[in-house]
């Protein structure tokens, strides 16, 4: 099986190269190894290609040989078994992204990467995103490549970045403009509420089941659905949604047979996917089925040059003067570092709005942020956004701040930066194309010659 995967940060294909293993015991840093077409024997017993150092793992415990249809796993009559979401194999054939266990280890089936330079598009904007940043082009560029076709596209980016708004754009810009557009919170609710709401089910199904109703799926028949916060779907749930991403088909609850549904696939999260992958909470091959077309959409504190047309479009959307913004509103603006990004900077222009009179200027209009001195009083994480969403903010700025200053440190120079930051270049490298921070001309991939 191919799979073909296009980002904003880098491209990256499986087509032809080496495929690769990472394997994640507890407590110890992950290890890549890349996977030769004759494949590999893995175990306890030094004789194995690939060694793992656990006790529940026998000593030539499994084969894994890549082929065009994705791996081939064999058990080699292990004592403690090969697991696939707790299935114990004896052979399969398994697609890219699939997670294995091994006694205690876990064990990744992924694509070989490659990167290649995505040439931002012309346009200031797309569909209701405005910005003429290069940022903002380079997404737009991935957007306009991807709405017509039928790809599924994966939105990535921090809270208030826009990603409901890009998966509007998309299926405005697909075939399917004419029909449904339906969005599903997938953190919304329990996870039974999340499997009724997002496959339906039949009348009798369940206590207060009166009538079929249905589900997501069904809604966005001929359309599009937009998955947001694709993250937050429980992993029970995740196996059914791969399904209907590879076949089309979901059964109802309290259904005997499947339905088929014509439907295209947007999704969008503020979590780390691939992070989540790597620790056991996302499916890799859910995972790679939906980040075909992977687009990262930046914090406005990444392209302040874009305030002015945002706050213009703000002003125009709320019905006030437009003609002149310059002034000491918008430099208060430029300065201010907008923790909640563009949706925070909409809910600014439209309060000025609100409390101005009809027909002022915005340079007069009353700007209300938080103050540097009322940030120091406050604490570090508030309460009133969800806890992940929360922390997830928090570890993201800690993330960025200790990245400027690693680069700082180390002149630019990825070898040095990984010593000091104790991690692998490799891995360093990719957390600094994620946060959009690799310097000017390390545009080459983590298996270049490391630099001096």
């Amino acid at each position: 099986m191919l799979i073909h995967r296009v980002t904003n940060l880098v491209e990256r294909s499986s087509a032809r190269a080496p495929t690769r293993l990472r394997v994640v015991l507890p407590k110890r840093p992950a290890v890549e190894i890349a996977l030769p077409q004759v494949g590999v024997v893995l175990g306890a017993s030094p004789e194995c290609d690939v060694v793992i150092d656990d006790p529940a793992v026998s000593g030539r415990h499994a084969a894994i040989v890549p082929t065009e249809s994705g791996f081939t796993v064999k058990d080699l009559g292990s004592r403690n078994g090969t697991w696939l979401d707790g299935t114990a194999l004896t052979q399969a054939t398994v697609p890219v992204g699939t997670m294995l266990r091994l006694g205690s280890a876990l064990v990744q089936l992924l694509p070989a990467e490659e990167s290649v330079e995505i040439a931002p598009s012309a346009a200031s904007s797309f569909g209701a995103l405005v910005g003429q940043s290069q940022a903002m082009r380079q997404v737009y560029a991935m957007l306009e490549r991807a709405s017509p076709s039928a790809a599924p596209v994966l939105l990535l980016g921090e809270s208030g970045t826009g990603k409901e708004l890009a998966a509007r754009a998309v299926h405005d810009h697909s075939p399917r403009k004419d029909g449904p557009f339906v969005v599903f919170d997938c953190g919304a609710a329990g996870e039974s509420l999340i499997e009724s709401e997002l496959f339906g089910f039949k009348r009798g199904a369940f206590t207060g089941a009166f009538a079929d109703r249905p589900g997501a799926f069904a809604l966005a028949d001929k359309g599009t659905l937009f998955l947001d916060e694709i993250g937050d779907l429980p992993l029970s749930l995740q196996p059914k949604l791969l399904r209907l991403l590879e076949r089309g088909e979901v059964t109802p609850l309290g259904a005997r047979k499947s339905e088929h549904y014509d439907v295209r696939f947007v999704a969008a999260t503020h979590r780390d996917l691939w992070s989540e992958v790597g620790a056991g909470t996302f499916r890799g091959d859910l995972f790679y089925r939906l980040a075909v077309v992977e687009v990262h959409l930046p914090p406005l504190r990444r392209h302040p040059e874009d305030i002015p047309a945002l706050v213009t479009a703000f002003l125009q959307a709320n019905g006030a003067r437009v003609d002149d913004i310059e002034g000491p509103a918008l430099e208060r603006l430029r300065s201010y570092s907008w923790p909640g990004n563009v949706r925070e900077l909409r809910n600014t222009v439209t309060r000025a709005v609100a409390l101005s009179a009809p027909g002022t200027r915005f340079a007069e209009m009353p700007i209300l942020l938080r103050s540097l001195s009322t940030a120091a009083e406050e604490p570090l994480a508030r309460a009133d956004v969800p806890f992940n969403e929360a922390r997830d903010a928090l570890v993201a700025r800690f993330e960025r701040d200790y990245l400027i200053d690693l680069l700082r440190r180390s002149g630019d120079n990825l070898s040095q930066a990984a010593r000091l930051a104790g991690l692998e270049r490799k891995h360093l490298y990719k957390v600094l194309a994620r946060a959009g921070l690799l310097p000017r001309g390390k545009t080459d991939p983590p298996e270049a010659p490391e630099d001096g």
